[in-house]
């Protein structure tokens, strides 16, 4: 950790801001929030970030204990990062504080988002309706490499994975700015017109995004809690 740039304050926030207030360092935890990823990986999700900055990130917050590398089992057999316990507790505040951005005036610039980014949306913003059952999804974002993602929506909430089911009960596949777009639309017209593919029970597909309600001056994809 760049312990000359630290803070050097006897307070909570001070040491928390030493240990992940980098740049890229938190959004390096949000990438890793839904599970390990290799190094290529991590370049995609944050595209401008330098290799060399993305490295220094990696190697301080393994010092520090937020995350670590380890090398997975065959057929995988390939090095990649994850949180460690301790690290997964940065979930709520990374969450915390990408919604209050949203309330942040929009900006006119192009932003990138990450298919992982996008699914932290999903995660924490879907508002299931209590009569509603159990379903499955799989979700493909076509303008993302890894963008494969499996979605339980339960009576708490939508449970959010990069193992999509065997037998989903749809299928969605579109691309990350059309599904920001969509979230919390009543139905599916504006989806499928910017090129979406529903496969499956399409009441399944209509129920994520219509109990996807982002908060803010602007819903439609100029933020997500992710970014």
């Amino acid at each position: 950790m760049p312990t000359q740039r630290g803070y050097r304050q006897a307070c909570g926030i001070a040491r928390g801001l030493d240990i992940v207030g980098e740049r890229w360092s938190l959004l390096v935890v949000r990438e890793l929030l839904l599970g390990p990823k290799r190094f290529t990986d991590l370049q995609q999700a944050l595209p401008t970030a330098s290799p060399n900055a993305l490295s220094d990130r990696l190697r301080e917050l393994a010092d520090a204990g937020v995350l670590r590398r380890r090398q997975l089992p065959p057929p995988g057999n390939v090095r990649v990062y994850e949180l460690t316990t301790w690290g997964r507790g940065l979930e709520p505040i990374v969450v915390a504080l990408g919604t209050w951005a949203l309330a942040a005036p929009p900006t006119a610039e192009q932003l990138f988002v990450s298919a992982d980014s996008a699914m932290l949306t999903i995660r924490t913003f879907f508002a299931p309706r209590p009569e509603e059952p159990e379903a499955t999804l799989r979700i493909e974002l076509r303008d993302h490499a890894a963008g494969v993602f499996g979605v339980r929506l339960t009576s708490p909430g939508a449970e959010v994975t990069h193992e999509p089911p065997d037998e989903p009960d749809a299928v969605l596949v579109t691309t990350t700015d059309a599904l920001l777009a969509a979230f919390g639309s009543d139905d599916l017209t504006g989806l499928v017109a910017a090129g979406a593919v529903v496969t499956g029970d399409p009441e399944v597909v209509r129920r994520l995004v219509a109990g996807t309600r982002v908060p803010g001056p602007e819903r439609s994809g100029q933020l997500s809690p992710g970014e």
